[in-house]
């Protein structure tokens, strides 16, 4: 019973009768509803549940994929620093696909909340199999273009000859599973905004937990299965993501908030076009952060392969805790979209405010927990003499920036989820390219800094970028956004 209901109740004469209060749901009761599945209303009753209900399962499905990037690292490392850092220049270089991918998934995720917010469920479906379409031509481009030129890719990024030898084949075949990759974060981005973060954190959990069982195995050959290697870590990510993208599509058949049926399958060329020019700002926003990673991955890179490895364990371990960050967030951009459906401005807002103080908490443990242990994290996954000090140092200084990010994460999703992508990608490029790269090559050439000053413009940058969001949320003109 909400408060209104109270006291409308509380106004009855004496002797009526009074219906007796629903009882609300405890902790432990929420979580596991919010695991099991929910049909709960995300533009009605309590914020706090609703906040909880989404955040829980997103949070869980991002814990799958950082334990999938630290674990990757960890056997990876066994096989030297060259293949690390092929590793780290090979996720470098797609992190442009992952630009477009997540940028495409923001625009997804923006129209099929509103569209659930509006409660017209076939329009949210219609968007979801045409955001699907596009996933699946940008996948065939994207994907033979890079298996091709592989090679020549990590000789850009400033790779040397053994590094090149090592990783070559390893950057072809992640290339080549191109299409799982597009479609498992599509997919995903589709259900959280139905407000079914539940599958989508079991289709992550699928592909992820297969790809652990198999890096192993086919790296080393334990069992029956073949040595391949490096190479065997990209086939055991292609086959998890394979099995995860199978569980998504049978998912949109069998779905009860969003369910995909024959009659939605048709090409609809004005929602493809609504969808990519939406979706413009987000690939942008994620150029701009991808291509100020670039960049410092190849400043890094001419300190030599042990201080990019140890750079790459390090980032691993800054993953492994943002992307659970990034979970929370996403719940920010549910809530936003479907309110601003529902024609409810001031609860998205509310939800964003509350978001973010949940983050905020969470980071400030992290950072006392990253400052204080980062030498035995990081010489969990590297003893090498040369790369574990990096790796450290990279941890700590960069951790000073969490308690900030976190409102950054929140309030960027805001923007996402409203629609307004442009927003965040004008940030980023004050950021990054004007704030963040200047000051990573000044700090660590002529200031003689080396490689320190490059974790120190991480931190900043990231830092500075949270204040103008929250400075730019608290002006409202996101509320205004159309979709």
């Amino acid at each position: 019973m909400n408060s209104n209901d109270e006291a409308a109740a509380g106004n009855l004469t004496a002797g009526a009768s009074r219906a007796p209060a629903a009882a609300k749901p405890g902790i432990w009761a929420s979580v596991k509803e919010s695991l099991r599945g929910t049909e709960q209303d995300f533009t009605e009753g309590s914020l706090n549940r609703a906040v909880g209900l989404l955040a829980v399962p997103m949070v869980v499905e991002m814990l799958g994929e950082s334990l999938f990037a630290v674990t990757d690292a960890f056997w990876v490392a066994r096989l030297g620093p060259d293949a690390l850092a092929a590793v780290g220049l090979t996720e470098s270089m797609l992190e442009i696909v992952y630009a477009v991918a997540i940028g495409l998934s923001m625009a997804t995720t923006a129209m099929v909340a509103r569209r659930i917010g509006e409660k017209n469920e076939k329009g949210a479906a219609r968007a979801a199999v045409q955001a699907i379409v596009i996933g699946v031509v940008m996948a065939v481009i994207l994907g033979a273009a890079g298996a091709f030129f592989a090679p020549e890719l990590l000789g850009l990024m400033g790779a040397s000859p053994d590094t090149v030898a090592a990783g070559a084949t390893y950057t072809r075949v992640l290339y080549a599973g191109m299409l799982t990759v597009l479609l498992l974060f599509l997919n995903n981005a589709i259900y959280r905004g139905a407000g079914d973060a539940t599958t989508a954190m079991r289709a992550l959990w699928i592909a992820n937990g297969i790809n652990l069982v198999m890096d192993p195995c086919l790296i080393f050959g334990l069992g029956p299965f073949p040595e391949l290697g490096l190479v065997g870590a990209a086939v055991g990510t292609n086959i998890g993501r394979g099995a995860g993208v199978l569980y998504q599509l049978w998912g949109f058949h069998k779905g009860t908030r969003l369910r995909i049926e024959r009659q939605d399958l048709s090409v609809d060329g004005s929602v493809i076009r609504s969808l990519l020019r939406l979706s413009a700002g987000g690939v942008g926003q994620l150029l701009v952060t991808t291509a100020s990673y670039v960049v410092l991955i190849r400043i890094l890179a001419g300190f030599g392969s042990a201080v990019l490895a140890g750079y790459v364990v390090a980032i691993r371990m800054v993953i492994f805790i943002i992307l659970p960050a990034w979970g929370l967030s996403n719940a920010a951009a549910t809530l936003v979209g479907q309110n601003l459906g529902a024609g409810k401005p001031e609860r998205a807002e509310r939800a964003v405010w509350l978001t973010g103080f949940w983050n905020m908490g969470f980071m400030a443990l992290v950072t006392l927990v990253f400052v204080a242990f980062a030498r035995p994290i990081v010489e969990v996954f590297t003893n090498d003499p040369a790369a574990a000090p990096v790796g450290v140092e990279a941890l700590s200084i960069i951790s000073y920036g969490y308690v900030f990010y976190a409102w950054g994460m929140v309030t960027m999703q805001a923007f996402n989820g409203a629609g307004d992508t442009a927003t965040p990608t004008r940030i980023n490029i004050v950021c990054f390219w004007f704030f963040e790269i200047p000051l990573a090559y000044a700090l660590a050439g002529p200031f003689g800094m080396g490689p320190t000053g490059v974790f120190w413009a991480i931190s900043l940058s990231y830092s500075l970028s949270a204040v103008i969001g929250v400075v730019l949320f608290r002006r409202g003109k996101w509320k205004l956004k159309k979709v």
